[in-house]
């Protein structure tokens, strides 16, 4: 699919004075998957790749009345919208009834942010023509991909969201904010609600989820970031006040405090990623000070200006152009694994301490691929079957290591790797629930939680403390 000038059904939006807008008339896509005449009606699949078995749904139903063989029970998060998640071949998709053009507003939106790397679900497909078989009209839907292991922010937890583990995740709200302000996207309905979040080696990954709201700008104005930022303290301190209500999180702490957390986590990451910092001729360290703390938030620096004052006696820096996923690329350069930043972050560390106390002379990529074969293999090929579901392999490997580290200090001695695994298996993974993208046998408790929309699932609390807690 080719973009050109002057959005189109069929193109996607490229000129600025209608960022992500696409004209309300409609008109066929070039990737319109036309069913045969008489089975569906005038049914209308635009997508980036013909999937055909998108042809094999109850499309002709409306989406709160699917029959159950069709839908994953997996925990959905609260919508304005009806949404319910469906199995397509050997996956899930998510599908949010809507209008027509906000469908495909959306669409669009998803698949620009998805080639600018910005954490967000993967469109699939707009829907439009869909009818009864008595011929009553029904919404267009938009299908998206559902994303593995993540979960609403709801579904995190069992009985009582502590304080840190709330913290941790308006930080991730507030790095996805920052992240999509850079890259001039205005969202317009910031909220927990409208996040995916994955565990992260002790903290979470945000991922937008929804963008119908959603515009893009060459770059957004300080009014346009700060409204985007109200926007998320007003509707995270709501969404507070209804998880204390449901006694959900702890009393003592309080919903509009604690929502205004974003507020702060967000200017500090923007003022380091984007304010000029000035200093003396001979304090250049702080160049390279200036570009490891980048790094340590996970940003690469691949453009920096460096100017002299007119006396030439200081210098300031302002870092050009940043770009998330430091560690990721990294991680994926030496070993080819595809991580969470701060799992990736967490692996590298014990890669380069592997490397320090084998064979510190070693060329790095060699080191990486033997500490690939010698840890991160054996620790993933240790888990039985049955627990595979539990969670994603490069969490089990960073709990593993951190779990053998805890072990390390309550015996005060070293554990072998495998005592490590065994232990971890046993005391902690298998009491997990799983958090693959589908439960295929859930129980009647599981069901009533799936069911409700206000607390649709429920997640073990951690059976050892996080180190950051």
């Amino acid at each position: 699919m080719t973009e050109q000038s002057g959005a189109k059904w069929h193109d996607e939006p490229t000129d600025y004075a209608q960022i992500g807008k696409l004209p309300r008339t409609e008109a066929a896509s070039a990737n319109d998957i036309a069913p045969p005449a008489g089975v569906i009606g005038s049914l209308n699949i635009t997508a980036a790749a013909a999937d055909p078995e998108l042809l094999d749904l109850p499309w002709h139903i409306a989406l709160e009345d699917w029959p159950a063989a069709n839908l994953a029970a997996l925990p959905r998060g609260i919508s304005r919208h009806i949404v319910r998640f469906a199995h397509l071949a050997g996956s899930v998709i998510a599908i949010k009834e809507t209008s027509e053009h906000v469908a495909r507003h959306e669409y669009h939106m998803l698949r620009k942010l998805a080639r600018m790397d910005v954490p967000c679900v993967e469109p699939v497909a707009v829907i439009t023509g869909r009818t009864t078989v008595d011929g009553r009209p029904l919404n267009p839907v938009l299908v998206t991909r559902h994303l593995k292991f993540s979960m609403p922010y709801r579904a995190l937890f069992s009985q009582m969201l502590r304080r840190d583990t709330l913290t941790r995740l308006i930080d991730a709200q507030a790095l996805l904010l920052v992240r999509l302000h850079l890259i001039g996207f205005y969202w317009g309905d910031v909220s927990l609600s409208n996040t995916l979040f994955r565990r992260d080696a002790g903290a979470f990954a945000a991922y937008l989820v929804d963008a119908e709201t959603g515009e893009l700008y060459p770059d957004l104005s300080v009014g346009q970031r700060e409204y985007d930022l109200e926007i998320a303290r007003v509707n995270i301190a709501g969404e507070l006040m209804d998880l204390l209500e449901g006694g959900l999180i702890e009393e003592k702490v309080d919903p509009v405090a604690t929502s205004e957390l974003i507020m702060d986590s967000y200017r500090r990451l923007w003022a380091e990623l984007t304010e000029k910092e000035s200093f003396e001729l001979g304090e250049r360290w702080r160049v390279g000070a200036r570009i490891r703390r980048l790094n340590e938030l996970g940003f690469d620096v691949e453009e920096y200006a460096i100017k002299t004052t007119a006396d030439g006696s200081t210098i300031q820096l302002q870092p050009k152009v940043v770009d998330a996923g430091h560690h990721q690329r990294r991680l994926l350069r030496l070993t080819g694994l595809d991580a969470q930043e701060n799992q990736a972050r967490r692996l590298l560390n014990d890669m380069d301490s592997f490397r320090a106390d084998n064979n510190p002379d070693m060329d790095e990529e060699i080191s990486a691929h033997t500490w690939v074969s010698q840890i991160f293999e054996p620790i993933v090929r240790s888990i039985p079957r049955d627990l595979a579901g539990k969670l994603e392999p490069a969490e089990v490997v960073h709990e593993v290591l951190e779990h053998r580290w805890y072990m390390s200090q309550k015996q005060d001695s070293h554990i072998p790797l495998a005592e490590a695994v065994q232990s971890y298996l046993d005391t902690i993974l298998r009491h997990r629930r799983d958090e693959a993208a589908i439960m295929l046998n859930p129980d009647t408790a599981m069901l009533k939680i799936l069911e409700a929309e206000t607390e649709e699932s429920r997640y073990n609390e951690d059976e050892y403390p996080d180190s950051d807690d």
